[in-house]
């Protein structure tokens, strides 16, 4: 029998890989949900050949434009938070979880309430509300399977394995963009060199949050909020062939490595056909031509967002949430022309600083609820836009 299968974030590189992969085998899938935001076109394109039950903008404003794109084909068209939400809730033994931001966390929850597994590529729910959605797939018997490409290595790494006798666990970062420059000339690096990534093949955002180290230190959160690893045992390097994406090591000093090729299909394939494993369509690495990995300890200087990171989890409660939001704004100024490069670290610094004495952030996470992570976010997101107005004027 087919598997019900959902999409959000379809439209960006992590859903098109994924699709990628179910139209290998379109038998084996029906789909209940597509979603995305404003790539309308590859958004009705997917969902009429996909056949999927219900296609769903993020965006109002382009409801009419997706009606009018999936005319004839039978397929129910919404547009709006709610309307994504609401197709997060329709049944589905698994589903893909890759809508960028926080924007992700709502519907990741209500997958979760139907009980199958989800698939997790949005960092941001772990990183601002960590306890929340692990605590929803215990509630509801749900499976979490991590599509990031350091988590899938990590929880590869730990097949079979007991975590008592975990040690350490380390994730990769290729470095980004900028891995390379000298460290006085980040100050001027501009939006186009900072959306170029030398190893993969990512959407905007996240290349520049790599070339910050922004997305490395979202998944340090993340590693400590799937895996319930003690910070001090998370460590990142820099690997910039980008083959290596994570080492587990235990106590009897043995290292457990994850190699393969910088393609995110072999993390989303993993998730697909857990727990078996599937003939995937990616390179096989030739070690004799690779001849070597490289390996450094990242610069704090450089990558200020590691030590946030670890200030982050230190502070616990919904700093988390804090983090994430303010990141959020500062990559838009960013992108907005509104922040240099090094400023976003910044921006996000100030404001953490700015809560850290919020009483309602609190430290503890058994009462965490969405509302409570949402209120965080708003706060954070209200203070780190007034801090680059600031800096504007």
């Amino acid at each position: 029998m087919p598997r019900k299968i959902s999409i959000l974030g379809a439209t960006g590189s992590i859903g098109q890989n994924t699709i990628d992969l179910i139209r290998r085998a379109p038998d084996a899938y029906d789909v209940v949900a597509l979603t995305g935001a404003s790539n309308i076109a590859q958004l009705a394109t997917d969902a009429k050949a996909l056949n999927a039950e219900v296609a769903v903008t993020a965006r109002e404003d382009l409801l009419d434009d997706l009606r009018d794109a999936l005319s004839g084909s039978g397929i129910e068209a919404a547009a709006g938070a709610e309307a994504i939400t609401e197709a997060a809730s329709r049944p589905a033994d698994w589903t893909m979880s890759a809508i960028i931001g926080a924007a992700g966390l709502a519907p990741g929850l209500a997958a979760l309430r139907q009980g199958g597994t989800l698939a997790l590529a949005n960092k941001e729910s772990l990183v601002s509300a960590g306890a929340l959605i692990m605590g929803e797939a215990e509630r509801h018997g749900a499976t979490i399977l991590p599509v990031d490409s350091e988590h899938s290595a990590v929880f590869q790494a730990l097949v079979g394995e007991d975590m008592a006798a975990v040690e350490r666990v380390i994730i990769t970062a290729s470095g980004g963009a900028f891995r390379d420059w000298p460290l006085e000339d980040l100050h001027n690096a501009t939006l186009d060199q900072a959306s170029n990534h030398p190893n993969w093949d990512m959407g905007q955002r996240i290349t520049i949050d790599s070339a910050s180290m922004f997305n490395k230190a979202m998944e340090v959160i993340e590693t400590r909020e799937f895996f319930g690893v003690s910070p001090e045992t998370i460590e990142v390097l820099v690997h910039p062939q980008s083959m290596i994406h994570a080492l587990v090591g235990f106590c009897d000093g043995g290292l457990m490595a994850h190699v393969g090729p910088p393609d995110m299909r072999h993390a989303i394939g993993y998730a697909l056909h857990h727990p078996q494993r599937a003939p995937l369509p990616v390179e096989r690495l030739d070690l004799t031509k690779i001849g070597r990995f490289d390996f450094t300890a990242p610069d704090d200087a450089r990558w200020p967002a590691l030590r946030l990171a670890r200030e982050v989890m230190a502070a616990g409660g919904l700093m988390g949430a804090v983090f994430n939001a303010a990141k959020e704004v500062a990559l838009d100024g960013f992108i907005a022309g509104q922040l240099r490069f090094t400023q976003m670290a910044e921006i996000v610094e100030e404001v953490l600083d700015a809560r850290a004495s919020d009483a309602s952030l609190g430290r503890g996470s058994d009462d965490m609820t969405l509302d409570l992570v949402g209120k965080a976010d708003h706060l954070a997101r209200k203070a780190a836009k007034a801090a680059i107005l600031k800096r504007a004027g």
